[in-house]
């Protein structure tokens, strides 16, 4: 038996992956990391914002939505400096560009180590994120039933459908790396990787 309503369960997974399926801060981070330091690092960037979306539901089951009402300026300031460092990426990605970026080539692991800390650091910032844990998530919770349990199976099934969309982002982004193996090559993805960075950044920094 599950521990949610079957109908507001369908519902709740209707939405969720509408969410995961849209391009966002979190998608475009997956395709750009998987063409700046191909599959692996993509897959460690997955893995570091579903780490970060651990984090987002353990901070729901402590009363995430009373936190934010109470102390709208820091979680504020969280996105901000999510955004800066993402904004940070692309522009040291254009540079690369601008300068002669190296041909691509499979990250080391300094490399993949930093994608996993900048995925956490971009779904942490998210605002996605923010909003889904605020305001999407809530009406889906049943007063009535045990927290834990509808936590669980929700959270499950957000993480389940963002590892699948996310993946499948970042390794198409780490197809097109290990394909343009050149010098000019990795000139032009190293500027498209910047402007997709830059692109995420501006929707976490300039969200309502």
């Amino acid at each position: 038996m599950l521990p949610i309503d079957p109908a507001r369960y369908a519902l709740f997974a209707g939405v969720m992956a509408v969410f995961a399926v849209t391009p966002g801060p979190a998608n475009l981070f997956a395709i750009a990391t998987g063409m700046r330091a191909g599959p692996r690092a993509a897959l460690l960037g997955v893995a570091g914002m579903n780490a970060a979306t651990l984090v987002w539901f353990g901070a729901a089951a402590f009363g995430l939505g009373a936190l934010v009402a109470a102390f709208p300026a820091q979680f504020h300031l969280i996105a901000i400096v999510g955004g800066l460092y993402v904004a940070w990426l692309g522009l040291a990605s254009l540079w690369k560009a601008y300068k002669g970026a190296p041909p691509l080539k499979p990250s080391g692991e300094a490399r993949r180590a930093s994608a996993f800390r900048a995925g956490f650091a971009v779904q942490l910032s998210n605002p996605k994120a923010m909003v889904f844990f605020t305001a999407v998530l809530p009406p889906f919770i049943d007063p009535a039933r045990p927290l834990t349990p509808q936590l669980a199976l929700l959270g499950a099934t957000m993480i389940a459908m963002d590892v699948a969309s996310m993946s499948l982002y970042g390794l198409a982004g780490g197809v097109f790396a290990a394909i343009n193996a050149d010098a000019r090559a990795a000139r032009i993805f190293s500027a498209f990787v910047g402007v997709l960075l830059l692109i995420a950044s501006a929707l976490i920094l300039l969200r309502d």
